[in-house]
């Protein structure tokens, strides 16, 4: 004796709801492989262009910020390109009907490739797919690492690090040791650095009495009258607060363009990412498999 049991409308309205909304994670890996691969793709071809464009002659290769450019908005259309065909492959095996879902899957796909690639470019883990987006990154400038090597490599060009400007003394204490040179013994041309250091960086309560001991030692040193060793000593603090002043600016400068590159890589990486996942969106309801397709797949399967 069999017996059948049948469910009822609200019942299999569901059931039917959970199927058509449950998560197809191999759809969704497939997609973030094939997005993976395109985009290797893509970024390989784009090296060889960059490379075919670079000849012998230094005069007719392009300017290294239109090539920076180029290779950045080469990156990001790849990463859009490569965000669509996962999202078309991840909605179609989704095995879905309805557009939303398999949209969901393609955006999935999107945040699954985007985390793989950021570990990949990040982490010390060298496997065979992480090596080459490595070297495409590299090769087109250091775009595919997103914010942090945009925003290093932007900063460093706009203006010069602290650890490259030159100390404001160095040039005074040359000119100093010049001066003395081969009129006094080494421990005289010493004792006159010495002393207009402490000119220069002392105490500023002491600075009168800095600059007296100053002027005799630079007197000895160079055999001329403390009158004039104190007007060289007054022109040598003019132009190390000049070389201060100087080196401030730079250091300014250097800082504003820092937060300046930073903060416009962290919009366009943010406005890149926001189109791959559209694109990905996008792409999974494009990849929407029709009702009649999977219906006519279960008959053949059935039969």
């Amino acid at each position: 004796m069999t017996t059948t049991t049948s469910l009822s409308p609200v019942a299999a309205a569901e059931t039917r709801a959970v199927l058509l909304n449950e998560v197809s994670w191999g759809a969704i890996f497939a997609g973030a492989v094939t997005a993976l691969v395109t985009q290797v793709v893509l970024n390989l071809v784009g090296v060889g262009i960059g490379l075919a464009s670079v000849g012998t002659n230094t005069a007719d290769n392009p300017a290294a910020s239109t090539v920076s450019l180029g290779a950045g908005l080469w990156f990001v259309v790849s990463g859009i390109v490569a965000s669509l065909a996962g999202g078309l492959v991840a909605g179609r095996l989704s095995g879905k009907p309805l557009p939303g879902a398999a949209g969901l899957h393609g955006l999935v796909s999107w945040a699954v490739t985007t985390l793989v690639v950021l570990y990949l470019l990040t982490s010390a883990a060298t496997g065979l797919v992480g090596g080459t987006l490595s070297t495409v990154s590299g090769a087109l400038g250091g775009a595919g690492n997103l914010v942090g090597g945009t925003v290093q490599t932007a900063a460093q060009a706009a203006a010069p690090s602290l650890s490259k400007i030159s100390n404001p003394l160095d040039g005074i204490e040359r000119t100093v040791r010049e001066q003395s040179a081969g009129q006094d013994p080494q421990a005289a041309r010493d004792a006159a650095v010495a002393a207009v250091r402490a000119v220069l960086t002392g105490d500023p309560s002491q600075k009168e009495q800095a600059k007296s001991r100053a002027a005799d030692a630079l007197a000895k040193a160079q055999g001329i009258s403390p009158d004039q060793a104190k007007a060289q000593i007054d022109d040598y603090q003019k132009q190390y607060e000049q070389a201060v002043a100087t080196a401030k600016q730079k250091a300014e400068a250097a800082a504003v363009a820092a937060k300046s590159a930073a903060t416009q890589g962290a919009f366009y990486a943010a406005i890149a990412l926001i189109l791959g996942a559209l694109a990905g969106f996008f792409g999974g309801r494009v990849g929407t498999p029709k009702p009649v397709i999977l219906a006519g797949a279960y008959e053949a399967r059935r039969a």
